[in-house]
């Protein structure tokens, strides 16, 4: 393969550039899904396209598609990116390396006149973070086949807009089909979100596959009442029997299995007054293994804590899991090409899983399909204060480009 290297310079002031979008104070940034920041994100990453010579197509649930033609047009292409929404106040590395990094990618080629024997399309995907509209990896799972699109179009958010209606509202709303198709292969660049490279002090990572994972929710039903005059012994508190629970989850993840995590990560209170015994209390959990037996015992006996929280307080309760995704384990011929592109580079390297789903999950159920993780410093995502190293950002593009011509040219 000819002897190319990305433009440290045009990549650095592309991704300032881009982080400007939805800016927030504390050098974070916000642009949720289909919000006016997002529009804006979705707009810069078109003309971006466009002016590195993509073809650009959007699709039905809005993902933007950047396509670079092969020498052989008729192969199946080499898909590569990640996603530009963020969390509410998120950081401004998670996911838009992916997709600037897949676009340094494309005009490293084009600066060399380097041409692929596949076709090359650039991703950046719909809905990745769910923040907004849930479930996540909302674009990508239509795109799949996960999820069909009136079921995508009908998401609400807290209030009330659908996707498919602000879909529209932001002119995103593509005619191109959002359905399976024939891909040669997909790979994505992803900062870590956990501490294991930096622990190590390595740049980059193999991803082998993701975790497998469990969303519950569950509702407490007691009995408001004063918070002065009403004795202990006669209170039926929601909020006793949910921290009941909070701890429960603290507790299994201790002794369940050594990689499985839990999470309760949303609670709604009623009537969330001071002088008032909460009624109502709502709350999700989120218990992630790479192992599916262990999130499955994890379940079963979260299921008994919550049975007996209710008992002890006397309150009715409601559970449904609302998601089960199955561990994803990732091709591993898409996996040696990552790490054959890491070693000829010369870097130190590892492999791990990750804990976090991507849009990965589901392109691996239609092609082979693998990632790249590069460091998270501390290991924080999901806030404003998310970091990753330039010269991390530099190695993993390094890595991509790399992995994307190997399977472009066979």
């Amino acid at each position: 393969m000819p002897d190319v290297a990305i433009d440290d310079q045009r990549f650095r002031e592309r991704f300032e550039q881009f982080s400007q979008i939805g800016a927030t104070e504390n050098d974070g940034v916000n642009r949720p899904s289909l919000t006016d920041e997002n529009k804006a994100a979705r707009d810069q990453i078109v003309e971006w396209f466009r002016d590195a010579g993509l073809e650009v197509t959007i699709d039905e649930m809005g993902n933007i598609f950047g396509r670079r033609e092969g020498s052989n047009p008729d192969l199946d292409p080499v898909m590569f990116g990640s996603h530009v929404d963020s969390q509410y106040n998120g950081g401004r590395f998670d996911g838009v390396i992916g997709v600037l990094g897949a676009l340094e990618v494309i005009e490293t080629l084009n600066d060399d006149d380097v041409s692929t024997e596949r076709p090359l399309e650039v991703v950046s995907w719909s809905n990745e973070e769910g923040v907004r509209f849930q479930p996540d990896m909302l674009g990508s799972g239509v795109f799949c086949g996960v999820f069909d699109l009136e079921y995508a179009y009908e998401r609400e958010d807290k209030d009330g807009n659908t996707f498919g209606e602000e879909l529209e509202r932001i002119g995103y709303k593509g005619e191109a089909p959002c359905e399976p198709r024939d891909l040669h292969c997909y790979f994505e660049m992803h900062v870590e979100q956990g501490p294991f490279l930096e622990q190590q002090d390595l740049p980059v990572a193999a991803v082998e596959g993701v975790f497998g994972f469990s969303w519950m929710n569950v509702t407490f039903e007691g009995q408001a009442n004063h918070a002065g005059p009403t004795p202990m012994n006669m209170r039926h508190d929601a909020m006793v029997a949910t921290s009941d629970i909070v701890q429960a989850v603290r507790r299994l993840t201790a002794t369940e299995g050594t990689d499985l995590v839990g999470t309760v990560g949303s609670v709604d209170v009623w009537p969330n007054a001071i002088n008032v015994i909460p009624e109502t209390v709502e709350f999700t959990i989120d218990f992630r293994s790479y192992d599916d037996d262990v999130v499955e015992t994890a379940v079963q006996q979260i299921q008994r804590e919550i049975e007996l929280a209710a008992e002890r307080e006397g309150l009715e309760y409601e559970f449904e899991e609302i998601m089960r995704i199955d561990a994803d384990p990732f091709d591993q011929d898409c996996i040696d090409t990552v790490v054959e592109s890491i070693e000829e580079r010369g870097y130190d390297y590892t492999r791990l899983v990750s804990g976090a789903g991507h849009d990965a999950n589901y392109l691996n159920k239609i092609c082979p399909t693998s990632m790249i993780f590069v460091p998270s410093v501390d290991g924080i995502s999901h806030r404003e204060s998310e970091y990753t190293e330039w010269e991390d950002i530099l190695v993993g593009t390094d890595v991509l480009l790399g992995a994307v011509q190997k399977k472009a040219n066979e």
